[in-house]
Order: structure tokens, then sequence, then C-alpha cells
């Protein structure tokens, strides 16, 4: 199958979307990921895939732990400055109301829901990385559910890194 036909069967899928953050050897950086996904009931597990071009990514490597976010449509804001912004050129949280979890990762204010993983393993995927988590603290949604932000919401912010 060529690049260009998966590219095309993926966008249709509009799958959510996700703002991961991460501390580590004292620096902090977030991205807006599309590629993650529950990958195991019992034991729960996550696994967020981080382009190896990207800020978050390099702070990961040294990590023991991310947090990732739930955005629903209220949270364009989010997803247009951790999309859209490089941690190589732009503090984002400066620019954001935020306060650290347990373990220290960046927990974002604006976020409809959250949780924090301990990095069980890393996977090699090519451009991208996958970070297996096993969950730590949870802040789930309150009800009623509300509608998401997806890909199809995000997919016209010009990224701040080539992917």
């Amino acid at each position: 199958m060529a690049e260009t036909e998966l590219d095309a069967f993926a966008e249709v899928l509009g799958g959510p979307v996700y703002v991961v953050t991460v501390a580590a050897g004292g620096e902090r950086s977030g991205c807006l990921v599309g590629f993650a996904s529950q990958c195991s009931i019992r034991p729960p597990r996550f696994m967020v895939w981080l382009s190896v071009r990207n800020h978050t990514f390099r702070v990961a490597r040294g990590a023991s732990h991310l947090a990732v976010h739930v955005l629903d449509r209220g949270g364009q804001p989010l997803a247009e400055l951790f999309g859209g912004e490089t941690g190589d050129e732009v503090d984002k949280f400066a620019q954001v109301d935020w306060r650290p979890s347990a373990d220290g990762s960046p927990l974002l204010s604006g976020a409809r829901a959250w949780f924090v993983g301990r990095i069980e393993t890393r996977t090699d995927g090519g451009d991208h990385v996958g970070f297996l988590l096993a969950p730590t603290e949870v802040c789930p949604p309150v009800r009623p559910a509300p509608v998401l932000l997806r890909y199809d919401d995000v997919k016209d912010i010009a990224p701040g890194h080539p992917a």
C-alpha cells in the first residue's frame, strides 16, 4: 500500500487527539499527538507515539512518566499551542495554567481529563517511537461527556516542526 493511500485511510478515521506532556532533566515539553490508544485492559496500558523530530520526544527519552490529556472542543487554543509551536523555540508552559503531577509531569488545567503513565517500554516505529504507559494517576472526565477534540478539528494547524 502506498504511503498516500494509507494517509487517506487514516484521515477518514478522524480519531481523537491528545496533548502529551513530560518533565525530565530539568526540562518540560509537550505536544499534540494523534497516534495514541489504549492497548490493554488487564493490565491497563496505553501507547503514545512521539515523532523522533519532536522536542517532546527528546525530553521523553530521559523521562519515567508521561501525562496524556484529553481536550474537548473548547481546548482548541491548547491544541494550537501544543501542536503549532515547538518547545525548541517556545516555553509553552509559560502561556498556560498547569501544575506538576506526583511524579512531576506537567498537568494542564484546561484539559477535560488526563492520566499520568509510567513508561514501561519504548518501541521503534520508524519516524515515531511508541511509549507504553502504565497509569499511575488518573483524572477521569466529569459526565456528561462533551464533544471531544478530534483530528478534523486540528488538521489545519501548521506543525511546530516537520513530521
